[in-house]
C-alpha cells in the first residue's frame, strides 16, 4: 500500500472512533426513528441512485422533490450549482433541529448523478457538524475536519 491510501484509512478509522455520526455506506433499513435524507429533484422523480431506494423503501413519494416524506427526507440536488442546493441543505438543518427525537442519515447528497464532488457539496453541510441528530457520510466528514 502507498502512503496516501495508509493515510486514508488512519483517517477513516480515526473518523469512526472519534465521530460516532457516520452515515453508513450502504443503508437497507432503518430503526423507526431514523429517516434516510437523499439528493432529488423538484419535480420528485425519484428514478434512480439513493432517490429510488428512498422511494422503494423509505416513504419517498413521486412528486414531492422536497423534505419530508416516509421515513425519508429530500433534498434537491439537479436544479442548479451548489448555491441553489445551499437553501434546500439549511432549511434541512433547521428541520432536524426541530426534531431531536429522530435521527437523520444523510447520503452523499449530489455526488452521484447530479455530479458533484464531496468538495463541493460537503461544505454545505458544515453546520449540521454541530447538530448530533444528523449523521454524515465518512467522506463529508473527511472535508469538514
Amino acid at each position: 500500500m502507498c502512503c496516501s491510501t495508509i493515510k486514508k484509512l488512519l483517517n477513516y478509522k480515526f473518523l469512526n472512533m472519534t465521530n460516532q455520526r457516520i452515515t453508513p455506506e450502504w443503508i437497507d433499513s432503518l430503526k423507526p426513528n431514523e429517516v434516510f435524507v437523499f439528493g432529488s429533484n423538484l419535480e420528485g422523480m425519484h428514478g434512480g441512485g439513493a432517490a429510488f431506494v428512498a422511494y422503494r423503501k423509505f416513504g419517498a413519494v413521486m412528486g414531492q422533490g422536497v423534505g419530508m416524506q416516509g421515513q425519508s427526507y429530500a433534498i434537491p440536488t439537479m436544479h442548479g450549482g451548489v448555491e441553489v442546493i445551499k437553501p434546500y441543505v439549511n432549511e434541512f438543518i433547521s428541520f432536524a433541529q426541530a426534531h431531536p427525537e429522530l435521527v437523520f442519515l444523510v447520503t452523499p447528497i449530489g455526488c452521484g448523478i447530479a455530479g458533484f464532488s464531496v468538495a463541493e457539496i460537503a461544505p454545505l453541510f458544515a453546520a449540521a457538524t454541530k447538530v448530533t441528530n444528523i449523521h454524515l457520510p465518512a467522506s463529508f466528514w473527511e472535508v469538514l475536519d
